[in-house]
């Protein structure tokens, strides 16, 4: 191995640990923080603060156990475990990303 071999190895892992910083652990200022679902609009927050009204892309993946929401803009997959959220709100994200609307209640059930 030598010592290229090592200087390689240790570049390698400090390439590792810097992505896993800004991405895995979400420390980068571009982390997403908040999601906001409306109608058929998604609205994100990151952590350096802004707002941006971000544009889904069609292939979506819902599971009972993650959701994968491709964004155009800005590029990028947001993915969401079900231990990330209330089950509840895990439930409406669901079926938010399965037909692009939340669950209503009917009239007659909203109390008076």
């Amino acid at each position: 191995m030598g010592m290229p071999g090592a200087v390689l190895a240790l570049a390698l892992f400090s390439l590792g640990a810097a992505a896993a910083w800004s991405r895995a652990l979400l420390r980068s200022g571009s982390s997403v923080r908040v999601l906001e679902l409306a109608r058929a609009a998604l609205t994100i927050e990151l952590a350096n603060g802004e707002r941006i009204a971000a544009e889904i892309g069609e292939r979506r993946y819902v599971s009972r156990i993650l959701v994968t929401l491709p964004l155009r803009r800005p590029r990028r997959t947001l993915l969401v475990t079900a231990d990330m959220l209330p089950a509840a709100e895990f439930r409406r994200l669901r079926i938010w990303a399965l037909w692009g609307r939340l669950p209503g209640v009917a009239a007659a059930q909203l109390p008076a």
